[in-house]
């Protein structure tokens, strides 16, 4: 005979909270391991209740690590949130590799069926880009893809899309320095990409980031897959838009010219993403999307942990699984320049968790990091990049990147990314062309609220008939599948044409 869950989830026992699987009416009486309390008032569903008294000033444990310190006294039973919880107690003991195992190589290697490109790198999808060098050149990108949307590649199945790469830069900046070297590093990337089977860059001519230079620091594709031109060397805007459809028009039954054959799962490079988390994500999406990396990484794939002020307050759980110590002092040398960043800007690293995170029951920023972390699984951390780098280790690897999702993914996908994992507890609609992105849902009733924005459902784990291990399993699967061609509900709606946003930095003049 079946019985029903607890009403409260217990992540370790050495917790002081527990979460509210439900919504939990004041009164109700509650058992979380060895302790018996009684809600003294109403809990939200994923949010935190204490299960001992603990002082003002005393530690608060969840996933068995602090995410702050009590701001007064909190009795048994009484709500644990921003009114009563902020930060302090997070100082971690560093101990670089002290964790770190080699992956034991999976037995049979998993496949799926993707996009072997000139270079032997491979794709998931088959897009051809219209690259603006620069935000005056935006427009006639936009123009020129849209002339393709529709009925307009009928006659190129094998073809996905024309994207439009625009962005609000590219000028009034500096020829040299981190600014634009940062730009110019992403716009290779995007270039560069595997699931670009072509690529027009287009520029206005006169501006700081010139399009020749661009063009000549990309690696070689088949003949008449990479083109480039300047509106005012065209003779103005109506004349590149046309100049430019001829151009894709040549370059289309060469781009349509391909087929999917089975390939190694090694060849997948996933970037690892969270918006919109709630108190779930880190009890649910979040590991089991961890259990998935662990599965990718066994097969010899390579997963992207990133947003930096992210994992601000549980970096130590990754230096301890850092492959040398060298790793370990590349990540943390990234978290300083965060401190340094945030100071200068007047910032602070705990005002990361946003107002919908606090609702859905994150309060510290130590709190969300714990959870997030739990994205990278428990393989050992082999590198760390800067943003939009390359990403040639194989295994799971850290991108330094800020936390707001289109900036992380972005460099993402400039690095290499060619499938992205993206766990939400509020609700997400992000698209990410060229690359698919997997929205994965942290509990039932986002699930059916946003049924066709969200690909994966983690919330059986929340109600205890599902373990995070099946929940990787599925996820893997699933992985596999949109790898191979299946499309995820965002490219069902036409989205992602919007979400191209480099990370800027460096004066605007």
């Amino acid at each position: 005979m079946s019985t029903s869950p607890s009403p409260l989830i217990l992540l370790s026992d050495a917790d002081n909270v527990a979460v509210a699987r439900h919504d939990i009416p004041a009164g109700t009486a509650l058992v979380a391991g060895a302790a018996q309390v009684v809600s003294r008032s109403a809990i939200q569903s994923g949010h935190k209740v204490a299960l001992q008294r603990i002082a003002a000033g005393e530690v608060v444990r969840k996933y068995g690590q602090v995410i702050g310190l009590a701001t007064c006294d909190i009795a048994p039973g009484e709500h644990v949130h921003v009114h009563n919880l902020g930060m302090g107690g997070d100082t971690h003991d560093h101990a670089p590799g002290r964790e770190y195992q080699r992956t034991v190589p999976a037995a049979t290697p998993a496949t799926f069926r993707g996009i072997v490109r000139r270079d032997g790198r491979v794709g998931t999808r088959n897009y051809i880009g219209v690259i603006a060098s620069v935000n005056c050149s935006a427009t006639v990108c936009r123009y020129i893809a849209e002339a393709f949307k529709g009925d307009a590649l009928l006659d190129y199945p094998n073809v996905d899309g024309v994207v439009a790469i625009t962005h609000g830069s590219g000028c009034g900046m500096s020829g040299g320095g981190e600014g634009i070297e940062l730009l110019r590093r992403t716009l290779r990337g995007y270039a560069d990409h595997p699931n670009f089977a072509g690529v027009l860059v287009i520029g206005l001519g006169c501006e700081v980031n010139q399009v020749a230079p661009l063009v000549e620091s990309l690696n070689a594709r088949e003949p008449g897959l990479v083109a480039a031109m300047t509106i005012q060397e065209e003779g103005g805007t109506r004349e590149a838009v046309e100049q430019g459809k001829a151009m894709l028009r040549e370059m289309l039954p060469l781009a349509n010219a391909v087929t999917r054959r089975e390939v190694p799962a090694s060849h997948l490079v996933v970037g690892l993403q969270c918006g919109g988390s709630d108190g779930y994500s880190g009890i649910s999406a979040n590991p089991a999307l961890g259990a998935a990396v662990d599965l990718l990484v066994a097969h010899g794939g390579t997963a992207i942990l990133s947003e930096t002020p992210e994992i601000y307050g549980a970096e130590h759980l990754l230096t301890a699984r850092a492959a040398s110590p060298a790793v370990a002092e590349r990540l943390m040398a990234r978290i300083r320049w965060w401190e340094d960043y945030t100071r200068l800007h007047h910032g602070d690293m705990n005002n990361n968790p946003s107002p919908g995170n606090k609702a859905g029951g994150i309060t510290t920023i130590l709190e969300k990091s714990l959870g997030a972390v739990a994205k990278g699984g428990s393989t050992g951390l082999m590198a760390v990049y800067e943003y939009a780098e390359p990403v040639r280790e194989r295994g799971l690897v850290f991108m330094d990147t800020p936390g707001y999702d289109p900036v992380s993914a972005t460099g993402q996908v400039a690095g290499g990314a060619n499938l992205i994992c993206f766990t939400t507890g509020r609700g997400s609609t992000y698209g990410c062309k060229p690359t698919p992105s997997l929205k994965i849902a942290t509990h039932n009733a986002l699930f059916k609220r946003m049924s066709l924005d969200m690909d994966f459902n983690c919330g059986e784990i929340v109600e205890g008939h599902q373990t995070v291990a099946e929940a990787g399993a599925a996820l893997f699967a699933l992985m596999l599948a949109t790898a191979s061609g299946r499309p995820t509900c965002s490219e069902q709606h036409g989205m992602g044409d919007n979400e191209f946003v480099p990370w800027q930095l460096g004066a605007v003049m």
